[in-house]
């Protein structure tokens, strides 16, 4: 086993760490990437608290688990998004306050940062997330967005991330954006163009997950070869696409998941249309080796079967890359 393997734990916050810890032990799993909401990872208690991280690493250690990511995925999608209801759902409190929403960017954008501070005391060095976008809404839009209000878009982005990044970067942490549709980088293109926007900034990378890029049409494997030198983390997630009856297409219709109508829809690892072991060589051929993440999504399975069944598959399908060339032993210098 080459890398690896842990378990995400966002989908799990309705469990307590400990209870959460203790199945995915009993999985199999190696460690945990930890959600910073419900009780697994409290950004505002570990920078008050100079116990709060040991405890949680020794929770952990006691279940035979480490830790190798905190994730912010909530409070990085208010950073650029065009605020509405929909974000006082998923922010903390504080973060929402009176919901004006360049007082609700400015507080995400500050919680961010505190991820930062909060994982060097945690002893990680990945914080992945999203970036959320002030101009999503003009995807294939009518009437047209002109060039210049996408430039804008970008610009947006690169002014209130490149400060977020300056912070990283006195931490000795990096942030993984996890492409994905709704952020700035959401596809090949768009990524590069992002990377663009923040001047390569080394602290800029990607949470690679082929699971929202596979149904878009976006060659999954080729992502990885692109940005060879900025994918800090890996999410291992299964999508299937196809397998509607013609009734939706890619956008979604305005379905749930699990409607059987649906073009594309989230699997648990090994029932979908993703090829892991391409994955695989192109992890090996860049050199990442860090964790291989399940993020656990399928609504058609019960989580803790499909949770336990993807450790398996992929305690299996991981390899180390050969340190020696195959027909090395052909090489007459060698004898």
């Amino acid at each position: 086993m080459a890398r690896p393997v842990t378990l995400f734990t966002g989908q799990w916050a309705d469990l307590s760490l400990d209870v959460l810890a203790q199945k995915a032990a009993s999985w199999g799993y190696d460690g945990v990437e930890l959600a910073c909401w419900g009780d697994h990872f409290e950004v505002d208690k570990a920078l008050e608290d100079d116990g709060y991280c040991k405890a949680k690493r020794e929770l952990l250690k006691s279940h035979g688990l480490k830790v190798f990511a905190i994730s912010t995925h909530l409070c990085g999608q208010a950073v650029c998004d065009n605020i509405d209801e929909r974000h006082k759902a998923i922010l903390p409190a504080d973060v929402w306050g009176d919901g004006d929403p360049e007082g609700v960017r400015k507080r995400a954008a500050k919680a961010v940062i505190n991820a930062a501070k909060a994982a060097k005391k945690l002893g990680v060095k990945v914080v992945n997330g999203f970036t959320g976008s002030s101009i999503w809404h003009m995807l294939y839009s009518f009437p047209p967005a002109s060039p210049a209000m996408i430039q804008a878009g970008y610009d947006d982005f690169a002014k209130r991330f490149i400060p977020i990044l300056d912070a990283f970067k006195a931490e000795g942490v990096k942030f993984a954006l996890e492409v994905h549709p709704t952020e700035i980088a959401f596809d090949i293109a768009s990524a590069q163009r992002a990377v663009e926007a923040v001047k390569g900034h080394k602290s800029f990378g990607f949470n690679y997950d082929p699971s929202h890029l596979g149904y878009q049409g976006v060659d999954y494997v080729k992502f990885i070869r692109t940005f060879s030198d900025r994918i800090f983390h890996a999410h291992m997630k299964d999508v299937w696409w196809g397998h509607g009856d013609g009734t939706v297409g890619v956008f979604g219709g305005h379905t749930d998941f699990a409607d059987p109508r649906r073009y594309w829809d989230f699997r648990s690892i090994g029932h979908g249309d993703i090829n892991f072991e391409e994955i695989i060589v192109a992890l090996n051929d860049i050199g990442y080796q860090g964790p291989l993440s399940v993020e656990w999504e399928d609504s058609r399975m019960d989580r803790e079967h499909g949770a336990a069944e993807a450790c398996q598959f992929f305690k299996k399908a991981d390899f180390k890359p050969s340190q020696v060339a195959f027909d090395a032993a052909f090489d007459k210098d060698s004898r």
